[in-house]
């Protein structure tokens, strides 16, 4: 089985690359975030065509949470307690319980938006911390968080930004308390394998990258994992996402 996390920012002006990246690497199960887009907009006729239900929660323009997988979307869930935007979405794939993670940016330590991204990430601590241990789950997405500073190109230059600031590390920490594994850590323990780089000032061809996107799972699951990997390469060529996918291979 393959699984893979992507934040595509916006499904509407990336939908021929994921189109094309879907058919080439042939995942089972895609966690995707920022869609910026409605269900009416949402490609659920084209991904059918393609082998893939999808589960979908979207907000217009902003935020945007998907589910696609070829064994079997049910059970599906949307949101978190608390929360009216469109950042969370899980399901059942196949005896697989998945969740698509969009966490707030934060903006600035002193952001009113800061402190919503705590409570959410406790939100999301409460709702893994009661879940089944004896169900195998998969937890992706876009954390908006460089767990260390191995994450972090430079984090001299990251000093009193969000991303990095302890409470954040803190908060991703205690999400992998509720017994999880950080998959491509637990593989690539010293290698960056950063998955976001900034459009500005050739970021992503300087180097100057973050890891801030996860896929963590429950220890069974982590057992059969043989490869995880950043698929670089959907980083690069015209108008691509400033993330790259996380990939997961379970045998």
């Amino acid at each position: 089985m393959k699984v893979a996390t992507w934040n595509v920012n916006s499904l509407t002006a990336r939908w021929p690359r994921v189109r094309e990246w879907i058919e080439r690497h042939d995942p089972d199960i895609v966690l995707i975030q920022e869609t910026k887009q409605n269900d009416d907009k949402f490609p659920f006729a084209a991904l059918r065509t393609m082998g893939y239900e999808a589960a979908h929660y979207g907000q217009g323009q902003w935020n945007g949470v998907a589910i696609l997988s070829r064994v079997g979307v049910s059970d599906v869930q949307r949101g978190l307690d608390g929360d009216d935007e469109a950042r969370f979405i899980g399901a059942t794939c196949e005896g697989l319980r998945v969740y698509s993670c969009y966490v707030p940016n934060g903006r600035a330590l002193d952001d009113p938006h800061y402190a919503y991204k705590l409570r959410w990430f406790e939100s999301l601590r409460t709702l893994l911390a009661s879940r089944d241990r004896d169900q195998y789950v998969i937890v992706g997405g876009d954390f908006n968080v460089a767990r260390s500073d191995l994450d972090v190109y430079d984090p001299a230059a990251f000093v009193g930004a969000t991303h990095v600031s302890s409470p954040e590390r803190q908060a991703l920490e205690a999400l992998l308390a509720t017994d999880l594994v950080d998959l491509g850590r637990s593989l690539h323990a010293d290698e960056p394998c950063y998955t976001w780089w900034d459009y500005r000032n050739g970021s992503f061809h300087r180097g100057w990258g973050l890891r801030i996107d996860y896929l963590l799972s429950d220890r069974a699951t982590a057992s059969r994992v043989s490869a995880v990997y950043v698929d670089r390469d959907a980083r690069k060529g015209e108008k691509p996402s400033d993330h790259a996918p996380v990939v997961a291979e379970l045998t």
